[in-house]
């Protein structure tokens, strides 16, 4: 059975149904299928979109029906700690004004529609951190490998539990880091005084960094995910880096999305995938058709 990896869908249903219709799948009743290929979609479903619901409605139907595997996003993660009570009152993510603007989209096409959104927060539960086989690997945000060998041996089956997910809030835990790592991906701090705004308008002192890169052989304004002239074209100070290692050529394939990258579709290595080219800003939807070759081929990227 082949593979096709799709990237972040952020309520996109319809630009995922062009792309599945590309791809070959065809709907059988209510559900997209393909006689010889799976889908594996590697998280962000909700928020920002138009058709938030047709999208969970279409990913969960093919998951269930055997068609595809969905790991949780950043996003779904974000949802379900937005919808946990603390034990002391409140919730684990904080009803902020910049969550609640994150979460808007979602929110307002559920709007009282409560049982159908708690029946997908339950599914979200159900969703894997992380996949890997013999020929590669795929995470949402970032494959660093202490973190996911933390995870396999603390997860039930590459997913996070009530109680896990609870316990993942605590800040400065090891768990905390690994979720937010493997969900988020690696920030590293800017020096003193830079700040810079973020897609959202939010001012932050850290950039996502390319975890993929040799950490030694980049600045702070070459290793953000982000283009940035504004960032400091500085070497790293190796005292701030989060970890010295990095993902080498020699390492599976590994697919993953979450940083709304721009422009066309390409790779970051020979075994570097990232799917995420921004389908909520008026980018690309990506699918990487994999076939078990040895290094990634253009000619299997596929968009919309």
């Amino acid at each position: 059975m082949g593979l096709d990896f799709i990237g972040d869908i952020h309520g996109h249903a319809a630009e995922l149904e062009q792309l599945l219709f590309k791809l070959g799948y065809r709907k059988k009743g209510s559900v997209y299928a393909h006689p010889s290929r799976k889908v594996l979609f590697v998280g962000d479903y909700i928020d920002r979109g138009p058709q938030i619901r047709e999208t969970l409605e279409l990913v969960k139907g093919m998951c269930e029906s055997g068609h595809a595997t969905a790991l949780m996003g950043n996003h779904e993660y974000n949802a379900l700690c937005f919808h946990f009570q603390e034990r002391g009152g409140g919730h684990l993510r904080k009803h902020q004004i910049k969550n609640i603007i994150q979460h808007y989209d979602t929110l307002k096409q559920f709007q009282n529609k409560q049982s159908e959104y708690e029946k997908y927060l339950e599914w979200f539960k159900t969703l894997p951190l992380y996949v890997e086989t013999e020929g590669f690997r795929a995470v949402h945000a970032c494959w660093d490998q202490e973190q996911i060998d933390f995870l396999q041996a603390t997860l039930q089956e590459q997913k996070l539990t009530d109680a896990l997910i609870y316990d993942s809030v605590n800040v400065g835990t090891a768990l905390n880091l690994a979720v937010e790592q493997t969900l988020k991906g690696k920030e590293l701090a800017l020096p003193e005084g830079e700040t810079y705004p973020d897609k959202d308008g939010t001012l932050r002192s850290s950039i996502r960094i390319k975890w993929w890169e040799n950490p030694s052989q980049m600045t702070y304004r070459s290793i953000s995910v982000e283009p940035n002239e504004k960032l400091p074209d500085l070497p790293l100070d190796a005292a701030d880096f989060p970890s010295q290692g990095y993902y080498g050529v020699t390492e599976k394939k590994v697919f993953f999305g979450h940083y709304w990258l721009k422009g066309t579709p390409s790779f970051q290595k020979t075994n570097v995938c990232c799917l995420d080219y921004s389908v909520a800003n008026q980018g690309k939807l990506v699918a990487y058709r994999y076939f078990g070759e040895g290094e990634l081929d253009a000619q299997n990227l596929w968009y919309v």
